[in-house]
């Protein structure tokens, strides 16, 4: 099957991250790579549970915390946890695309929808200047970087506008051209960044996204050298050969 056949088999709430909890480690390294203090009002979109929103509060000491999700009973069962840990944050149940979220000083920011990007960039535009928005693993559409420390990419209001894919892809990447180390080394900073200590499948993942990371690259012009790497070719066989999962095609396209 192509491998888009084989993302479609997985549940739509994993792709999207919308049941995709972060651990701890990787909320600690977000909020180091933001430097998130005590004079931020963070804001978890698309919250998930009370873990994030926990850490901001005890061991970055913000200014305030708020979590947002649509899910009723994810939202009652985050306030109990807080209260009966005795913790002040304010919790909405509501589409992130009709909360209000002016205030906000630090945004974390993990969506995979389109039709939610596009509307979310809309508000984001709008916000205060030096806002900072964190996105993992994609950036915000059609803007270069402030900081990065992948998965973790960091705009700020007013975003500055990539010229180009290109341009786009080789600012987050930081290098001039993309390599299989490049891809490999990125795409298990991912795995690591968004699995469970105890996960079983990181090699299988790694190996999806560094393959995704290549191709993409490859189609884009920015990969280095005219040839196919021996690592990337036998990867790809691999996938082939004993899952069922084609990605030649898209070196076709």
């Amino acid at each position: 099957m192509k491998i888009e056949e084989y993302l479609e088999t997985l549940p739509n709430n994993l792709l999207s991250g919308e049941d995709v909890q972060l651990h701890e480690k990787s909320f600690r390294d977000i909020f180091k790579f933001v430097d998130l203090g005590e004079d931020d009002i963070f804001y978890h979109l698309g919250c998930n549970d009370e873990k994030g929103i926990e850490i901001a509060i005890n061991e970055f000491k913000v200014n305030k915390a708020v979590g947002i999700d649509n899910n009723l009973e994810k939202i009652e069962r985050t306030k109990k946890n807080l209260k009966d840990k005795k913790m002040n944050a304010e919790l909405k149940c509501e589409k992130i695309e009709e909360s209000d979220i002016t205030e906000a000083s630090v945004i974390l920011f993990w969506f995979t929808d389109e039709n939610v990007i596009n509307k979310m960039m809309d508000k984001f535009e709008k916000l205060k200047p030096e806002t900072k928005i964190i996105t993992i693993w994609g950036p915000l559409p059609d803007c270069l970087p402030d900081k990065v420390d992948f998965p973790y990419i960091m705009n700020k209001v007013p975003f500055k506008k990539a010229e180009s894919m290109q341009e786009q892809l080789l600012a987050i990447f930081g290098v001039k051209c993309i390599d299989f180390v490049t891809a490999w080394e990125f795409a298990e900073r991912y795995t690591k960044a968004i699995g469970s200590p105890e996960i079983k499948n990181d090699r299988f993942l790694t190996i999806i996204q560094t393959l995704i990371i290549w191709i993409n690259a490859k189609k884009l012009g920015v990969v280095c050298g005219n040839e196919i790497p021996e690592s990337i070719k036998t990867y790809i066989n691999i996938m082939k050969m004993h899952f069922d999962i084609d990605f030649e095609y898209l070196l076709k396209e």
